[in-house]
């Protein structure tokens, strides 16, 4: 309750500037509850494309294994899967390109890259929020709390009251912006530590299906996993 009051001591008897610290340090914890929630979400919905695609490779041609990823625009599995087979398709059937250089070793493995990539730019979006959060907002708050305290100790000086009782209060009041600093930012770093984890868990997933992919574009197979003797195949459908 006491600091309760104390915020609502802080808002009332506060300036110009420190009403807009409070008010900036709101904002900036909406912000990255908005983009831990968001991100999070988008993290669940990729764990559920990786269990999907764990399947992708018991099926008898490439059709139905994209029938098994589902039907989903924003699968990062689909759609690195579909730009492997364009690419494969276009370098097979294009003969006037400067790709004609390349293999179609080369040629997917550039393709497919350049997915990755996208979705990676995409995946990390938003984290550039936390990350500046979780390093400001403690000295915005620090910065609420000077000037806080600065007017505090004018309007004691003014007052001629200088005892602890007349000082302890104002500097109490002004000390709450360094902690609303720190409850802004510590959310902020945590839940840019856990999204960093979980978009490396995804991006390794991916990025293994990718190799397989890659392999089996070129070669007809995928590649054999450690303990795993037995070679995939499964036919190269339209």
């Amino acid at each position: 309750m006491e600091s309760q009051f104390g915020m609502v001591n802080v808002w009332t008897q506060g300036d110009w500037v420190t009403k807009g610290v409070a008010v900036l340090l709101l904002v900036m914890s909406l912000a990255s509850w908005i983009v831990i929630a968001l991100k999070t979400l988008d993290l669940l919905k990729y764990k559920k494309h990786a269990r999907q695609a764990a399947d992708f490779w018991h099926s008898e041609d490439f059709a139905s294994a994209l029938d098994k990823l589902g039907a989903d625009a924003t699968d990062p599995f689909r759609q690195i899967a579909l730009e492997g087979r364009e690419a494969t398709a276009h370098h097979r059937n294009s003969k006037a390109h400067l790709h004609d250089s390349l293999d179609v070793s080369d040629w997917v493995t550039r393709c497919l890259r350049n997915a990755m990539d996208e979705f990676t730019a995409r995946l990390q979006s938003g984290l550039a929020i936390l990350a500046s959060v979780g390093s400001t907002a403690p000295f915005v708050g620090l910065f609420g709390t000077v000037w806080g305290i600065y007017h505090a100790l004018l309007s004691i000086g003014l007052s001629g009251q200088s005892t602890i009782d007349k000082v302890a209060g104002p500097v109490g009041e002004a000390l709450i912006m360094t902690a609303l600093g720190l409850a802004v930012a510590i959310p902020a770093v945590l839940g840019y530590n856990a999204l960093v984890r979980g978009n490396k868990a995804i991006l390794n997933k991916l990025g293994s299906f990718s190799h397989d992919l890659h392999a089996y574009f070129v070669t007809g197979a995928r590649v054999n996993s450690p303990g795993n003797s037995a070679v995939v195949m499964m036919k190269k459908g339209a």
